[in-house]
């Protein structure tokens, strides 16, 4: 169940899409926030660099990997714009973080991609539950999704 809190955060992930979209970047956007309520991490989209792999949540899993104990890891919440693709899910699940919510799943993404005429990318639409076992999660949240959707039609429209 995503609480007020969880959408405090949630807005934040969305203004750090808009910066990724600002940059040329996919809108993707993600922190990491400790048991205690502090933001350990906060990243964007980075993939108009040309490496696919610069995603914010696999960026999490390098620096949580780096600077948490396990216990901080598997205490410690994932928010994110966008649901983990499997690449991320799996980086998430091996670093033993905890819970995620996000805003958008992949299966809206996939369907504004259609929405928008492009291709579904490379990957096997997995949900994170595919991917990592025994993890909490939620999303997507269906009124901020909206935004989500906005900013990746913006992207897409230019």
């Amino acid at each position: 169940m995503i609480t007020s809190e969880d959408k405090a955060y949630l807005l934040q992930c969305i203004e750090l899409a808009k910066k990724a979209l600002e940059n040329g970047d996919e809108p993707f956007g993600s922190l990491l926030v400790s048991a205690k309520g502090d933001i350990l991490f906060e990243d964007h989209n980075h993939v108009s660099s040309g490496d696919q792999t610069q995603h914010p949540e696999f960026a999490i899993a390098r620096w949580a990997a780096a600077h948490l104990t396990a216990e901080e890891r598997k205490v410690a919440t994932v928010y994110t714009s966008g649901e983990h693709c499997p690449m991320c899910a799996a980086a998430h699940g091996l670093v033993g973080l905890g819970r995620i919510v996000y805003v958008s799943s992949s299966k809206q993404l996939r369907e504004w991609k259609k929405e928008i005429g492009l291709e579904p990318g490379n990957l096997h639409p997995l949900a994170i539950e595919d991917v990592v076992k025994s993890i909490s999660v939620d999303g997507p949240d269906e009124e901020l999704a909206e935004e989500v959707k906005r900013l990746h039609v913006l992207k897409h429209s230019t």
